[in-house]
């Protein structure tokens, strides 16, 4: 018998809209396929660490930065476990330290993802086609990088599509 696609996911969340719609996209891919879902979280303590090294920032204000990154990155992977929680979807969450694309890949192989969610670009329609179409660096990195598959999700209508199911 074939294993489904997909059992384990997991997503890439940075708290903005589009990462949001990722996540929201994987709470109904568990609720409706019965695949377990993990959120991971990364605060980006390797671009922190080279502001500091070009002396840019002072090691004080990097550890007192790094300290609101964390804390602000637990209260985003608790907001989403609520949210799953409203669809009676179990997800389980991970704050990671490091650079966003390499704790993204490493979580992922750890957990034995078979697909990473990415979030899609947070512009409207009318957006010149050029801009529409640029991956972030840390995206790119991911895509290109990931041991599975990756799915970027522009799904234009999933907070709709959420509140249904």
């Amino acid at each position: 018998m074939l294993k489904p696609l997909f059992q384990k996911v997991l997503v890439a969340y940075n708290g903005s809209k589009s990462s949001l719609h990722a996540v929201l996209y994987a709470i109904l891919m568990a609720k409706l396929y019965r695949c377990s879902v993990k959120v991971v979280c990364v605060v980006d303590v390797s671009s922190i660490k080279q502001l500091t090294i070009s002396k840019f920032m002072v090691s004080e204000e990097a550890e007192l930065l790094s300290a609101n990154l964390e804390s602000d990155g637990k209260k985003k992977l608790d907001y989403v476990t609520e949210i799953a929680k409203t669809k009676s979807v179990k997800i389980e969450t991970q704050l990671c330290y490091g650079s966003v694309w390499s704790e993204i890949i490493k979580a992922a192989d750890d957990y034995k993802a078979d697909v990473i969610l990415l979030g899609g670009t947070d512009d409207n329609l009318d957006t010149h086609y050029s801009v529409r179409n640029v991956i972030s660096r840390q995206d790119s990195e991911i895509i290109g990088s990931a041991h599975c598959s990756v799915l970027v999700i522009r799904e234009p209508y999933i907070e709709q599509k959420f509140k249904l199911v």
